[in-house]
């Protein structure tokens, strides 16, 4: 029996898979270092700056917070399933070993902002501490994520510490120089192969540098918790509505201001390196945990409130497919080796991808009930079991077409029908 899905987590999961493409759509639509010092490269002024200071203030970094969460509610469930013993671990290493490996390919060949890897390492560390009480995880997910923070406070001050030619190198990276930024843009607007003199090296960054001074130390410390909140029935939606309002309340009270703040206060030092490297990064470290638990209380609540949720599920139940599956829409459309648009449209016009990509990614399941039918004697081999199937997409019940852009479905697929088996229940699969 395949185990029974849990609504809410696969609707949250959803929430964070979709909300990730709004902060992840500026490094496939733009210059690497935009993404967190927005004077770098791009127009910000009227729509795009709000569009910037909104994503910046309520999803950059904020729903791979609440991924990592429930990446940690993920090897709870999964172990709990595999019981006791060795068998446990060997199918989670398996496990994260396999993801290793996709997020190796997927870095190198497709995005260098590949997550999968620092996930497959730090889900690997996190599976010790996996039978620990609910309190103990919460508070060690808690003190590794505030290591995080004071690792990179200590590796970044004081500056008298670095050598020359390490803060060259790095506010080189920080605010890159007109040539540089013109060569990133001509890479990407080539051919694939033109692409891996910048994606290589920025996913080797990633995964080595990147990963061992702040992913591993936030990610632990996300996974930590988000075992500990799944044990307390936080992420599953099980507990009353109110602890979801007020999780919601605080999350987005306290988180968004302190964002702003450090907003604020980049702007004020002209986003300057070493400043956000001491104040703003800090700001943007502690209000990415603030504003993922407010959006997580958020969705929680509407679960408990509405029932309907089943589109935000859906993807939550694929959320590694549709994850890889907006790298491979996203460097197609921006990359030289599909349409080239790389560093061609503005932040309101990446947010418009954003929602094309969000609707593809909408699986829609249409349960249509039917009456008991008599019983009957059917052996499969002499007698034939016959079933038409009608429907009518993309028209009017008078024939004519549906108005609206697309409204004629002219490449609908139709319907999909599949028998019981072993793997599979029989259902209807409405396809348009």
């Amino acid at each position: 029996m395949r185990p029974t899905r849990i609504i809410p987590l696969d609707a949250l999961r959803g929430v964070g898979v979709l909300g990730m493409l709004a902060v992840h759509i500026q490094s496939f639509a733009s210059v690497e270092a935009a993404r967190m010092n927005p004077t770098v490269y791009g127009d910000l002024r009227g729509a795009n700056w709000w569009v910037w200071l909104t994503t910046y203030t309520l999803a950059d970094g904020k729903f791979i917070a609440i991924f990592a969460m429930l990446f940690g509610a993920a090897i709870v469930m999964q172990s709990t399933r595999a019981g006791v013993g060795p068998f446990a671990a060997h199918r989670h290493y398996r496990r994260m070993a396999v993801l290793f490996v996709l997020g190796i390919i997927h870095g190198y060949v497709l995005w260098y902002g590949d997550m999968l890897v620092g996930f497959a390492v730090c889900g690997a560390i996190a599976f010790v501490y996996r039978d620990e009480p609910l309190g103990r995880l919460i508070w060690r997910g808690l003190v590794w994520f505030v290591l995080g923070a004071a690792i990179m406070l200590a590796s970044s001050w004081p500056f008298s510490w670095w050598s020359p030619e390490a803060l060259a190198r790095q506010a080189q990276s920080w605010a890159p120089s007109s040539e540089a930024i013109a060569w990133e843009i001509e890479r990407y607007r080539g051919g694939w192969l033109d692409q891996m003199a910048h994606r290589v090296p920025a996913a080797f960054h990633g995964h080595t540098s990147g990963l061992a001074f702040r992913t591993l130390w936030q990610m632990v410390g996300l996974i930590l918790m988000g075992m500990g909140l799944f044990k307390l029935d936080v992420l599953s939606g099980a507990r009353p509505a109110a602890l979801y309002g007020a999780m919601a309340a605080v999350g987005f009270g306290a988180g968004v201001p302190l964002t702003l703040v450090g907003v604020h206060h980049s702007f004020a030092h002209g986003w300057d390196l070493k400043d956000f490297l001491v104040f703003g990064s800090f700001c943007y470290y502690f209000g990415a945990l603030l504003v993922g638990l407010g959006w997580t209380g958020l969705t929680l609540l509407v679960c408990r409130r509405w029932t309907s949720v089943s589109p935000l599920a859906a993807v939550g139940r694929l959320a590694l497919t549709n994850y890889l599956l907006q790298s491979v829409v996203c460097t197609t459309i921006f990359y030289g080796h599909g349409f080239g648009l790389f560093a061609r449209l503005d932040r309101v016009d990446q947010l418009g991808v954003v929602a094309g990509v969000w609707v593809l990614q909408q699986a829609k399941v249409v349960v249509v009930p039917f009456s008991q039918l008599v019983p009957d004697a059917f052996d499969g081999t002499a007698d034939v079991l016959s079933l038409r199937l009608q429907t009518r997409i993309g028209t009017n019940p008078d024939g004519t077409k549906c108005a609206g852009p697309g409204g004629s479905h002219n490449n609908a697929v139709g319907l999909r029908v599949y028998f019981d088996s072993v793997s599979r229940n029989a259902r209807f699969g409405a396809a348009q």
